[in-house]
C-alpha cells in the first residue's frame, strides 16, 4: 500500500467556521472524484466532530448529487437533540458545488424487552480460503487500501450468474481507527452488484442514494476482516435496486443497507 492512511486523511480535516474543508489526495480518488463510501464516512466525521458527545449512529440516508472533487467543503447542521436522540443534516460540496446530502440519526440506548435478530451470516470459507476479489487491472485507485476475498457469489462481468457478491474487506492500514468513519467506507468498497451481469468491457454505472441502518452500538472487528454481501434484486429501465448487509468476523450483524443505482450500460 501507499500514499496516505485513513486516520492521516481524516486528520486533514480543517474546522473553518462551522465546516469542515479538506482536498482529497490522489490515492483515495475514484478518478476525479470521491467514491460514494467515502463521501458518506466524511459527511458522518464533521457531525461527530460538530456533536457534543453524540451517541451511536443508528441510521443514516445519502442522496450522492454530483462528483465529489478538489476541495470539499462538509457542513453538518443540526436539526434536532432530545434526551436520547440527535439529527444531524450534512451537506458535502466538491469546488463549491452540491456532492452529497447526507441525513443522519444518532441514539441513545433504551431500555427495552425486545431483543431480536434475524440477519444470519451466510455459510462462508474463511477469509485464508478464499481468492483476492479486487483485480490488480483495477483502476479505483482508492482500493489500493483495501484486502479483499471473494468468499461467494459472482465476480464482475460474469453475465447469466446471479448478480450477487459476498466478499471479505478489510482496511489494508492495521492503524486504522476503531470508528464508524472508516466502516462506513469500507460498506461502499465494492462495485454495484448489478455489474456481475454486464457483457464484459461493461459501462458506467453509479450509485444515486444509500440508505444505512446501523445494527450495533459499536461494531468491532478483532481481526479487522468484515464480511459485505451485495444483491442487485431489481436492475430495469436503467436503475438497479440493490440490498446489503455487513457482518463482523464472529458473523454478527452491523449494518443493514440499500442502494438505488444508475446503470448507464
Amino acid at each position: 500500500m501507499s500514499g496516505s492512511n485513513f486516520a492521516s486523511l481524516l486528520s486533514s480535516m480543517e474546522a473553518d467556521a462551522g465546516s469542515f474543508s479538506m482536498v482529497l489526495p490522489d490515492d483515495w480518488l475514484q478518478g476525479r472524484t470521491a467514491f460514494g463510501g467515502l463521501s458518506a464516512a466524511l459527511c458522518w466525521e464533521a457531525a461527530q466532530r460538530a456533536g457534543d458527545a453524540l451517541p451511536p449512529l443508528r441510521s443514516a440516508q445519502f442522496a450522492f448529487v454530483g462528483p465529489a472533487g478538489g476541495r470539499l467543503r462538509i457542513e453538518p447542521t443540526l436539526l434536532r437533540r432530545g434526551k436520547s436522540a440527535a439529527f444531524y443534516s450534512v451537506d458535502l460540496h466538491g469546488d463549491d458545488v452540491l456532492a452529497v446530502r447526507g441525513l443522519l440519526c444518532f441514539g441513545a440506548n433504551r431500555p427495552s424487552q425486545l431483543d431480536q435478530a434475524d440477519l444470519p451470516a451466510p455459510p462462508v470459507p474463511s477469509w485464508d480460503d478464499c481468492s483476492t476479489y479486487f483485480e490488480t487491472s483495477d483502476q479505483r485507485r482508492f482500493l489500493q487500501h483495501f484486502d479483499s476475498r471473494l468468499a461467494a457469489g459472482a465476480r464482475p462481468f460474469t453475465p447469466g450468474a446471479r448478480p450477487e457478491m459476498v466478499v471479505w474487506l478489510k482496511h489494508r492500514d492495521s492503524a486504522t481507527p476503531s470508528t464508524m468513519a472508516p466502516l462506513i467506507a469500507l460498506a461502499d468498497a465494492l462495485p454495484p452488484a448489478a455489474i456481475v451481469n454486464f457483457q464484459p468491457g461493461g459501462g458506467p454505472i453509479s450509485t444515486m442514494t444509500w440508505s444505512i441502518d446501523v445494527l450495533s452500538d459499536a461494531p468491532r472487528s478483532a481481526s479487522g476482516w468484515w464480511l459485505v454481501r451485495s444483491t442487485a434484486q431489481t436492475a430495469v429501465n436503467g436503475y438497479s435496486a440493490q440490498d446489503m448487509v455487513v457482518w463482523d468476523d464472529q458473523g454478527a450483524p452491523v449494518l443493514a443497507m440499500r442502494q438505488t443505482v444508475a446503470i448507464f450500460a
